[in-house]
Order: C-alpha cells, then sequence, then structure tokens
C-alpha cells in the first residue's frame, strides 16, 4: 500500500508510520488486496443507494436527489483526544446558551462592552420577537452542530457553530450502519465508541425541556416537505425517535395550544423539533407569505405551551461576526479560557480590520455572515485576481455581511481514489444535545472533499463523508458522558 499524504494526515504521521490509535486498523488494511477493497466500496455504495439515503442539491444539472457520498476508509480519533474535544464542545455550548439567553433579556455582555451592542443590532438572525423570553430549563440551543477542523500544525480549530437547524447527524449513524455490513472483518473487535444511541438522546433531550406542566409531552419533527435537502433526515430521525414527521398544515393552534391533526381528532402538541428555518415558522410572527409554518406558533410558544427546538433567534449566535467573540463570551460567562480555539478572524464592520482584508485578499477566506453549504465563500489565494477585485466592492458595499478569516490547510484522511488511496481534505461536525445536561455524540460527520485539492467538503459543494470511529479508552474512563459498551461488529454486520 503506498500513500503518500500533505500536511497533517489523521492516519499517518509525516514519517509514514501509522499513528498509534490507527495502527491496528491499518494493519487489517494492509491484509485486503487491493481489488477487494474496490469491491467492498462498491458494496457500501450498493448499500446506501438500496437503503434510500440522500440528499437534495437545489439547482443541480442532474437531478435534485443524490445518493449520499461515502468513503470507506474512517477517521479515527484516539479517547484522550476526544475527551478533550468533548469538554471544549460542551464548554462552548453552555457560554452561548447563557449568551443567547442575555442577549434576548438582559443583555449584561451588551451594556459590558464584550460584544459591540451594533453587532447584534445589524445581525439578520436576531429575533425581536423573542425580547424577553426564557425558554423550559433555560435552554436555546437543543441541538447544536459545531464544525472543527485540524491545520497542518495538528491544531484543532471550531470553524463555525450552527444553532438554528444544524443537520447531518443521520449520515453519522447510517454511515456506521454501512460500514458494519461492508468492512465486518475490519470492524469486528475495534473497541469504537457506538452511536446508536444518538435518537434516544434526542427525544430524551427534548422531552426534558418540555413545558414544566406537562406530565407526559408529546414530540413531533416539523419538516418542510420533500423538497427540503434534508428531508431524509427528517423522516430518518423521527421514525428512530418513534415520533410524527408532521408539516405545517398538520397543526393548528387554538386557544394557545398546539394540536395535531390525526385521524382519530386532533392530539396535542407540547414538543416541535422543528427543521423550518425562524422566517418561514408563523406568518403572524414573522414572514407573512409563509405557507410551511403554522399561524399562531409563537404566541403559543411564548405563553408557554409548547416547546420548539431549537428556540427562534438562535442564529444570532451562529452569525461568523459574532463568532469572532465567543473565546470572549466564554470567559466572560464562565470565567474559563476557551479549550477549543477559533480561527483567527478578521470582521469587516471594523474599519481598521476592513482594511487589512481588502489589502489581503490574495492570503485569505472571505465568507458570508449568514450563509451555509458553502456558498459565497472567496478562496483568496486561489481566486483570479477579478474575482478578488469582485469581492472588494461587495465587502465595500456591505461590511457587516462578510468575515475573514487565513486560508488554513486542513488535515487528511486516506480515502479510496478508484484503486488506490489519496489524501482527501476533512473537517468534523460532532453533534451537542442540550437539555438537562450536554451530551456530545462520540464522533459526528467527518466531511471529506472529494476532489483532488480542495478543501469545500460540503456535499452541496460535491463533498462526501466518512464514518468517524472514536476509540474506547482501555483506562477506567470511557469516552462520553454515557457508559458505553464496546461495539462489535460482527453481531451487527
Amino acid at each position: 500500500m503506498i500513500y503518500e499524504s500533505v500536511g497533517y494526515d489523521e492516519m499517518f504521521s509525516a514519517e509514514g508510520a501509522p499513528r498509534t490509535a490507527c495502527e491496528p486498523f491499518v494493519t487489517r488494511l494492509q491484509e485486503i488486496p487491493d481489488a477487494e477493497l474496490r469491491n467492498r466500496q462498491q458494496a457500501a455504495e450498493l448499500n446506501l443507494h438500496n437503503m434510500g439515503i440522500t440528499f437534495n442539491v437545489y439547482g443541480h444539472e442532474d437531478g435534485t436527489e443524490k445518493v449520499w457520498p461515502f468513503d470507506l476508509l474512517p477517521r479515527i480519533i484516539d479517547s484522550d483526544e476526544w475527551q478533550r474535544v468533548e469538554q471544549g464542545l460542551k464548554q462552548r455550548i453552555h457560554a452561548l446558551n447563557l449568551f443567547v439567553s442575555d442577549i434576548y433579556n438582559e443583555q449584561h455582555i451588551l451594556r459590558d462592552g464584550i460584544v459591540p451592542r451594533e453587532l447584534l443590532q445589524s445581525a439578520k438572525t436576531y429575533r425581536e420577537q423573542m425580547a424577553g423570553f426564557k425558554p423550559p430549563q433555560g435552554v436555546w440551543c437543543h441541538i447544536s452542530g459545531v464544525d472543527l477542523i485540524r491545520h497542518a500544525d495538528g491544531t484543532i480549530y471550531v470553524l463555525e457553530d450552527n444553532l438554528r437547524c444544524p443537520s447531518g447527524v443521520s449520515y453519522v449513524l447510517e454511515n456506521r450502519e454501512v460500514m458494519k455490513r461492508a468492512f465486518a472483518k475490519v470492524f469486528e473487535g475495534m473497541s469504537v465508541v457506538p452511536v446508536e444511541e444518538y435518537p434516544e438522546q434526542l427525544l430524551q433531550t427534548m422531552l426534558e425541556c418540555a413545558p414544566p406542566h406537562v406530565s407526559d409531552p408529546t414530540a413531533v419533527v416539523l419538516t418542510p416537505g420533500i423538497y427540503n435537502s434534508a428531508y431524509f433526515e427528517h423522516t430518518f430521525l423521527a421514525q428512530q425517535m418513534g415520533v410524527e414527521l408532521v408539516q405545517g398544515s398538520d397543526l393548528i393552534v387554538d386557544n394557545g395550544y398546539v394540536y395535531m391533526r390525526t385521524t382519530k381528532g386532533v392530539q396535542r402538541v407540547d414538543v416541535i423539533y422543528r427543521r423550518i428555518d425562524d422566517d418561514f415558522l408563523d406568518p403572524k410572527c414573522f414572514r407573512e407569505d409563509s405557507c410551511l409554518g403554522v399561524a399562531g406558533l409563537i404566541d403559543a410558544y411564548r405563553r408557554g405551551n409548547v416547546t420548539l427546538a431549537n428556540a427562534p433567534g438562535t442564529g444570532v449566535a451562529d452569525d461568523k461576526a459574532v463568532y469572532a467573540y465567543v473565546p470572549q463570551i466564554i470567559k466572560y460567562y464562565l470565567g474559563e479560557d476557551a479549550i477549543l480555539s477559533n480561527v483567527p478572524t478578521y470582521i469587516c464592520s471594523d474599519e481598521s480590520q476592513r482594511d487589512y482584508v481588502i489589502h489581503h485578499l490574495d492570503e485569505l477566506v472571505v465568507k458570508p455572515t449568514n450563509e451555509s453549504g458553502g456558498y459565497g465563500i472567496l478562496m483568496g489565494p486561489q481566486a483570479s485576481q477579478a474575482e478578488r477585485d469582485e469581492y472588494v466592492e461587495l465587502i465595500k458595499a456591505n461590511p457587516r455581511n462578510y468575515i475573514a478569516q487565513p486560508m488554513l490547510q486542513l488535515s487528511t484522511v486516506p480515502t479510496l481514489v478508484e484503486d488506490k488511496l489519496e489524501p482527501r481534505h476533512v473537517d468534523l461536525r460532532p453533534f451537542v444535545l442540550c437539555g438537562k445536561d450536554i451530551y456530545v455524540m462520540p464522533g459526528g460527520l467527518t466531511r471529506v472533499a472529494l476532489r483532488r485539492g480542495s478543501m469545500v467538503v460540503n456535499s452541496s459543494q460535491g463533498g462526501g463523508s466518512k464514518d468517524t470511529w472514536v476509540l474506547r479508552s482501555d483506562g477506567p474512563h470511557s469516552v462520553g458522558n454515557h457508559n458505553a459498551h464496546v461495539e462489535n461488529g460482527s453481531s451487527n454486520a
């Protein structure tokens, strides 16, 4: 097996030796003929197709629905490193929940000048309708997806926070199932922490945050419908949790309570895992032309008669300009230094930082503050002069809408390209649940840039994914905040 990595590789050191946590896997991998490895990859792809694991890409010339791209070789994380990541994620989500609550209530952090008031007032995702509101358990961000990257020097950074409707967790679960089917001999006995309990943890989190006066709460998943890019995930999670999947037309609000239409009449709904953006949740409160939401929903929510996960208005904390202040936010609310570092970030609404960005565009990545999916990004070092000139004008016209960061070189993981292994850049999106406690799913969604040299891992931009293995420690402290058993592929493959 010949493999030449560039920069920091997750599986091999610069000298080409397997990293300690990866040695058992590499040993098994070397015993598999190249032709057999390719057959296993094809089997995995066939499994994905037969299981109907898809995603939608709007406006793609080949059609909207696509089979989820998956690479057979996993990303492996040792237990010691994962424990640090897990602690950092819990710290971050705890602080961001306190921040969102403060922003919509006392606003201490603004009065103390830690975060500029004008930055919040100009945020597109700030919802004045939520002012003065406090949700059950004080939880605003029930489900979060935090994107992590590793730079060439080995440092792990938080690239961005996703606190509105983060997607991708269904693919984590299905990637594991496909791996156990297609790669059972390699997977067996590898002491990989299981991920299958996530739907149960998600349901528990939602029910914990139900209105306090409800003794036996009913939860549903609210989807915008079959044409949404993450519709597969909506149906999958509803099925796995054993709750109803509904659209806005299935729900009504009467006398301040939310009800679901059923064949046996109406049934009260107490918790809604909403996969609809704020703007479309309630035509009486947000966009009047929305046909996706439920009229009167926000009134019922503000009365305390239903819980929305995530709460409307949480997007103010994943604004990419606000992201630049998260280390200060953690220090302010928790009195601690951030365990996980931010990528250095320039805020273009600040005049001096904007001037620096404009004069160093050939070194920086420019991002819109509220776009997602990899859209609207300028990779300065790879862009033409004409493209950089265009972005100078965009930044000058609307500086609040842009931030810039140095172009970090994402770490790589061996990826099967035809019949050989090649390095491909990856990131990682762990999923964090916040109810009475904070739960971090072990591992998360490793997204891989399947195009040679590309740093864009989003599925909408041609990326794929890998199974993420968090290895269990042999010591007395298990990974995660649960009593995980060691997963063995032989019983499930």
